[in-house]
């Protein structure tokens, strides 16, 4: 469905679909279908032929006529999701309960989300609320087999949720305590699931089971409004209607009876103590759910929630036997693998095994309920009746009705046509003529659009229709948005669905969802996450130690004013001496920026030389680097290039079609390089993201953008493996447009090369994707637009040659994950354009790391885990002389998975096969060098091992890390040290930041650390390491941006330091912020404001995420206002000092000098100084009181813009 659609309402739970629901009442006709129904109502079990595409109608009509909830079973999480999705277009309430990522006794807890979802489902099963929207009852309930056969916590359904709507009232710490009781965390900021945070009348809360976290205000006890709310930005989203249903977000609460049990188990079993004494301090260690048994009061299956007449069916049983007989073998291996690697071989306590998956023979068929299994294999009395049934002159199968208790629907599947429109826009024709009533299902309206198009042309009758609620008119083709999986024909009842995949011949995909809303990003929270003992760099006074942050009240009474300071030490002016502190107002925070260089820099002296002679040097390089940047620069600003012209519809067109709901950084990236090409300047862009953040995606539209102007674009990519790849990519996108794709690789023959340098040159072919061949010299273009690069850190020097002479004129994009700060200079200094993707896609979720000693037990258990959801293992070993001794060993350890190696001394073809064979799923395990850390992009993938993960470097370790989880599944990465080996100091500092450092996206966090572990000297060239470590990251950034900048001629005004002083309470109370750095985080941005617009902005996020602005803030504000303009005046202080305030340096003509007597009587002058000591004002002449707060800011802002600075300027 597209973004567009029903997004004004975000509740996903009964999400706004299209309904397919118009075709039911004729499809319930089919006299299998009918019969099958009353057979279910009636208690009976039986079995039912129907091809795939049939069951989601098949179903609804089923469901429609039970009482009680229905229960499909199918053999994996994704057939569960995508008949969920197929299912919603044809009946209301349905809902899938989805299973743990991991298994039941593996040392690793699922995630919150997918918990409180199964808790969410499992309420609305047992204790359904009628009306409300979150919590009412059900009316299909979709099961993968393993959410089936694993055991539930008893009574786990039973846990009251917290319910809270607009208008109620409440008691605050009273839901708080609620939410505490259901493993809500308190955070001073909501960044993660199942977190909350109360300030004021506010409570942030994240149910795991929602898209968005939810604000609630109060207005004194009773409920404002409901809001969903960024965490990126913490800004407000809209209305959140439905209000909050908050679940539990883990199904094995620690509650004081379990914490008891846990005590008593603890002394018990030793396998277990660790995470046992941690569950009776109440801490939830990662994969306490696998002693559930030992810590609760019983177990239940599903079976045992669900109402005594509710009816299975089971979709594809042949399968879902195979999968439950494999979840079985599995799980008592990882029972013993995780009780003999914890217990030093110890017996496995009795209890843990109640939390093992259930055995499917013993549940199947059981009780008085019907069982019924949905198939594709007719069983051998219904073969027979078919063979009588289907006679050759029949255009397809026909009901057959056996008994009541066996038949067969009278549809068959839709035969794929993979793209050729002209063969299926006949057949649609001739079914239309024929009086059919056919509906075309789409993923985004952009397609339907496209379909109806090519329909239309073929004079076949078509029209798009929002949804499918009446009874679509017959001869007619009806093209609409739904998520449909695959489409059927029923001959008998003249009716046919077809998918956009069953006509273009590949799968739309399915991640898509509505439940999303774009977040609006402006810019990220990013809370200056200050530690005391944190290096820190001052511009004016150089590399200090951040000590805490501290309050500090000034005057008494009415004129009494708290600011909160920065305690920074630094290096003691005289030997032995004690270290000096600074106090710096947080009204001036944006002086200060974080330290990244080596481990341990020198702390400099204040007011000494050394500071400033450490800036003059580093300036002086960083000077250099910039002359030669400019001279670049300037190059290719006067080259003149295509200006392109602005979007066609059927760029539209394509944006819609995009399955995903972009990231907001990926819609910002897409407008600024569209802008870049429509300049004749030629465009130069790097683009950096983390794996898998849709980097390509980007590079589809821009590439479309050229061709619409009848340019030719050439895509570079380093490897064989990525051109089959973004072939396959583009021409799925570009399925339907008229583009011509061709590949030049080392797997195309030479005839096939020729022909593509031949419709390269005459311009027949549109788009390129090749590898280092393009670069050849021998490949010419008739009309090059565009070159985009792909993991751009893989081509050599000489190959940038080739292409800068390729390119003098051409508009080039390139893309690369690693942002290690190689040559610093190119982007960050803006001679490049840079655009940086960081928001992961929706639906990404952060890969489980596991960081321990090698064990054969823990290796079989791993590949098996992934076996068994048909996924694909990579093993990373570096020793290409016993990588086959290592595979063999593997295949010892798991005999039924196909294994085979690769490394970099096969020949290149040998090596491009056998990973295109394994991006085939030809086999299972890839044992490899660390050749995969270079851009194989293979999402079937999920589990990576790495032996001897203490001899990698960190960014090899994080690369290596993004070749898994790329898709939706959970992804594992295992990196084993020998453990009779010890560890060096840096392998063991290495290992630690990897595995902290697991959330998406944190490239570029590890790439930050990699400088501080290896000290900057080796990444950033000789030249240049001294002065990153001399002055920190962040400023030598800053200070080369600047360089640049003033030899491009808009001279960045340096920013001075003002030192003020004034009676003013400026502050933000304790009350108002919470938490140390938040409040940094706010004074941050509010000292950094220099313009109204800015300090709107900065007002509008504050009122967002923290209620209305007290005085003290509006103060702040003020006195950054008030910075600003004595900046401008060329004041670099204002203290107070008694009863005057001192201002310099100022130089006064005679004139003003007479003027500021007769204003401010009592004025000194110093002209030597360059000083004015002005008396302070009072509130009244005689007897007042000293003036403080907005009226002193006020009357210092008239000294300074009417008296002080000369009016001839």
């Amino acid at each position: 469905m597209a973004p567009t659609l029903g997004a004004a309402v975000h509740s996903h739970r009964e999400r706004q679909r299209v309904l397919l629901t118009g075709l039911l009442p004729d499809i319930s006709t089919d006299p299998a279908i009918e019969t099958a129904t009353d057979s279910i109502e009636a208690g009976r079990s039986g079995t039912i032929v129907a091809p795939v595409g049939i069951r989601p109608p098949l179903l609804a009509a089923v469901a429609s006529r039970a009482a009680t909830p229905l229960v499909v079973l199918t053999a994996t999480g994704r057939d569960a999701e995508s008949l969920t999705n197929a299912l919603a277009s044809w009946i209301p309430g349905v809902a899938m309960l989805p299973a743990w990522e991991t298994l039941p006794h593996e040392r690793l807890s699922p995630q919150v989300d997918t918990m409180a979802r199964r808790i969410a489902v499992l309420r609305r099963l047992v204790h359904p609320i009628e009306g409300d929207e979150s919590a009412g009852p059900l009316s299909v309930l979709v099961v993968p087999i393993r959410a089936f056969l694993q055991p539930i916590i008893s009574g786990l359904a039973d846990l009251e949720p917290v319910r809270v709507r607009t208008g109620d009232i409440l008691d605050l710490t009273d839901v708080t305590n609620r939410l505490a009781e259901l493993g809500y965390e308190r955070v001073d900021m909501v960044e993660g699931r199942g977190q909350m945070s109360v300030r004021g009348g506010i409570l942030d809360v994240f149910p795991p089971q929602e898209p968005h976290p939810l604000r609630v205000e109060l207005w004194g006890d009773e409920v404002d409004d409901i809001r969903a709310f960024s965490v990126s930005d913490q800004r407000t989203l809209g209305e959140a209607a439905d209000g909050v249903w908050a679940v539990p977000c883990r199904e094995l609460l620690l509650t004081q009876a379990v914490r008891a049990r846990a005590r008593e188990a603890a002394a018990r079993l030793p396998g277990a103590a660790e995470m046992l004494s941690l569950a009776a301090e109440g801490i939830a260690a990662p994969g306490i759910e696998s002693l559930a048994p030992i810590l609760v009061s019983g177990m239940d299956s599903l079976l045992d929630l669900l109402p005594a007449g509710s009816p299975i069916l089971a979709s594809d049983p042949e399968r879902i036997r195979a999968r439950a007989a494999d979840l079985v073998a599995t799980t008592e291996e990882f029972l013993a693998a995780a009780w003999s690697a914890a217990a030093g071989g110890a017996d496995t306590p009795l209890e843990a095994s109640k939390a093992s998956f259930l055995d499917l023979g013993d549940l199947w068929g059981s009780g008085t309920r019907p069982w019924w299994e949905l198939t594709d294999l007719p069983p051998a009395d219904l073969a027979s009746a078919i063979d009588e049934a289907d006679s050759p002159s029949a255009d397809g199968p026909a009901p057959v009705v056996v008994s009541p208790t066996l038949m067969r629907v009278g549809a068959r599947d839709v035969h794929p046509y993979r793209g050729d429109f002209a063969r299926a826009a006949a057949d649609l024709t001739d079914l239309a003529r024929d009086g059919w009533r056919i509906v075309v299902t789409t993923e985004g309206p952009g397609p339907g659009r496209r379909i109806r198009s090519i329909l239309t042309d073929a004079s076949c009758p078509a029209a798009l229709a929002d949804n499918v609620e009446a009874r679509p008119d017959p001869g007619l083709v009806t093209i609409t948005t739904a998520q449909a999986g695959v489409g059927f024909v029923a001959p008998h009842l003249k009716i046919a669905i077809l998918t956009e995949g069953d006509l273009t011949g590949r799968a739309g995909a399915s991640t898509r969802d509505m439940r999303r809303m774009p977040s609006r990003r402006r810019k990220g929270v990013d809370p200056l996450t200050l530690h005391p003992g944190d290096y820190i760099v001052h511009d004016q006074h150089g590399i200090g130690r951040f000590i805490e942050l501290v309050s500090r009240t000034i005057g008494r009474g009415d004129a009494a004013s708290t600011r909160d300071y920065l305690v920074i030490e630094y290096a003691p002016s005289k030997r032995g001496q004690p270290a000096d502190r600074l106090f710096v107002p947080t009204d001036a925070l944006d002086q200060i920026s974080k330290y990244t260089g080596s481990d341990e820099p020198t702390l400099t002296k204040m007011g000494g030389a050394d500071w400033a002679k450490t800036k003059a040097r580093a300036k002086k390089a960083v000077n250099e680097v910039a002359k030669e940047l400019i001279r670049l620069y300037a190059v290719r600003q006067q080259t003149k290039g295509h200006a392109f012209g602005p979007d066609t519809p059927w760029q539209r067109e394509l944006e819609d079609a995009f399955p995903y709901v972009e990231t907001p950084d990926q819609l910002v990236t897409i407008d600024e390089v569209k802008a870049d090409m429509e300049k004749p300047v030629p465009m130069d862009r790097l683009l950096t993201g983390d794996v898998g953040y849709g980097k390509t995606e980007i590079a589809v539209r821009a590439a479309f953008k050229a061709i619409q102007d009848g340019y030719q674009v050439a895509v570079l990519v380093p490897t064989t493996l990525l051109v089959t790849q973004h072939a396959e990519t583009f021409a799925e996108r570009y399925a339907g447009f008229p583009v011509h794709i061709g590949t030049l690789s080392r797997f195309s023959t030479p005839k096939e090369t020729e022909e593509v340098k031949a419709g390269l040159a005459s311009g027949k072919i549109d788009l390129v994707i090749g590898t280092h061949s393009l670069l050849t010299g021998t490949v010419s273009f008739k009309k090059l637009g565009l070159v985009i690069i792909d993991e751009e850190q893989r081509f050599g020097v000489e190959h940038k040659e080739t292409l800068k002479a390729l390119r003098t004129d051409v508009d080039v994009l390139s893309m690369s994950a690693t942002p290690i700060p190689r040559t610093l200079e190119m982007a960050i200094s803006g001679i490049r354009e840079m655009s940086i993707l960081q928001t992961p896609p929706e639906e990404r979720q952060p890969v489980l790391t596991f960081v321990g000693a090698y064990t054969d037990a823990q290796v079989s258990a791993a590949i098996r885990r992934e076996l068994l959801r048909d996924g694909q293992v990579f093993y990373v070993h570096n020793r290409v002389d016993s990588i086959s001794s290592v595979a063999a060993h593997i295949s010892e350890l798991v005999p039924e998975a196909r294994v085979r190696t690769a490394h970099g001394k096969m020949n290149e073809h040998q090596l491009e096969a056998v990973i295109q064979d394994f991006w085939n799923h030809e086999f299972d395990v890839l044992v490899c060098t660390t050749i995969v850390e270079t851009g194989l992009d293979i999402s079937n993938a999920n589990t990576l091992i790495v032996d001897r993960a203490d001899t990698f470097g960190l960014s090899q370790l994080h690369q290596l890390r993004g070749r898994v989880g790329r898709g939706r599944e959970r992804a594992y990465a295992y990196f084993f040290y020998p453990g009779d080996k010890a560890l060096t100091e840096t392998a063991h500092e290495r290992l630690k930041t990897i595995a902290a450092n697991t959330e998406l996206g944190a490239g570029l966090a590890v790439a930050q650390r990699d400088l501080e572990i290896r000290g900057a000297g080796n990444l950033l060239g000789g030249a240049q390491s001294g002065h990153v470590e001399g002055v920190g990251f962040d400023l030598y950034v800053r200070m080369v941006s600047d360089a640049v900048a003033a030899y491009r001629g808009d001279a960045p005004a340096e920013k001075t330091d003002v030192r003020m002083d004034l009676q003013v309470d400026a502050h933000i109370p304790d009350g108002y912020v919470r938490g140390e750095r938040l409040r940094l985080e706010v004074y941050a941005k509010i000292a950094a404001t220099t313009t109204p617009e800015q300090e709107k902005d900065v007002r509008e996020e504050l009122v967002d995420r923290y209620g209305p602005i007290p005085p003290q803030v509006d103060l702040l504000f003020a006195v950054a206002r008030l910075r600003e303009t004595v900046r401008r005046a060329g004041i670099t202080e204002i203290v107070t000092q008694g009863k005057y305030l001192r201002v310099s340096p100022v130089e006064l003509r005679d004139s003003q000098v007479m003027r500021l007597k007769r204003l401010h009587p009592g004025t000194v002058i110093k002209a030597a100084v360059r000083q004015v000591l002005v008396p302070l004002p009072l509130t009244s002449r005689v007897g007042g009181a000293p003036l403080t707060d907005g009226p002193l800011l006020e009357w210092v802002e008239t000294l300074v813009t009417k008296i002080l600075v000369p009016f001839g300027e």
